[in-house]
């Protein structure tokens, strides 16, 4: 518990000097560089495209459970078959 509560407060003490150096190993931009602002972006509908996925898995889920279920009953007709011609 005691090792713990030393790794704890190590990486504490850690954390800011590592954050400033991962800011100074970042590569600055040229100097003759401006950033595009205003600019016209790319947009793709999320929404449509998302429902449709969710729709499509959907389908396969509700299908598989059909399909099993149906197979089910076959089974158990057959079953009950069997049983009925062992008496």
């Amino acid at each position: 518990m005691r090792l713990l509560r030393m790794v704890i407060v190590l990486a504490a003490l850690a954390a800011p000097s590592l954050a400033l150096s991962a800011k100074e190993d970042q590569p600055q931009p040229p100097a003759d560089f401006v950033p595009a602002e205003n600019e016209p972006q790319e947009q793709i509908p999320a929404m449509p495209l998302l429902g449709a996925a969710y729709g499509f898995i959907w389908l396969g889920v509700f299908g598989y459970v059909w399909s099993v279920a149906r197979r089910l009953r076959k089974v158990e007709a057959e079953i009950a078959a069997l049983e009925a011609r062992k008496r």
